[in-house]
């Protein structure tokens, strides 16, 4: 299995700057996608930003366009969001999502994985 560990949210004052970064850990072959999406309170679930595959797509929910940044480490895995100019409405749980080819217990296959949320709260 591919299990992803979220850390870099918190409390920051409106207009701050936060970083989230998504560490995997397994036996993972191809990266497909790797995303962030957000959950606020009585909100469903929703796409922040993605990136799809090496030198893929990148996509951004329109009310966070020019202010979040997501990139990745190839040589890790590791993705992350950059996240400026933060704004009482953009106060979630954030998650990271990945679609991936990975090898467990001796078997390859297609996988998507959720990390486990960091919170994050914009507020003066």
């Amino acid at each position: 299995q591919v299990q992803l560990v979220e850390s870099g949210g918190g409390l920051v004052q409106p207009g701050g700057s936060l970083r989230l970064s998504c560490v995997p850990s397994g036996n993972i072959i191809w990266i497909y996608s790797m995303g962030w999406y957000r959950e606020a309170p009585g909100k469903q679930r929703e796409l922040v930003a993605d990136n799809h595959g090496a030198g893929g797509s990148t996509n951004y929910a329109d009310s966070v366009k020019g202010r979040f940044t997501i990139s990745r480490d190839d040589s890790k895995n590791i993705t992350y969001l950059q996240m400026n100019s933060l704004r009482p409405e953009d106060t979630a749980v954030y998650y990271c999502n990945v679609d991936v080819i990975h090898t467990t217990w001796g078997t390859t296959k297609r996988g998507e994985f959720w990390g486990q949320g960091t919170q994050v709260t914009v507020s003066s």
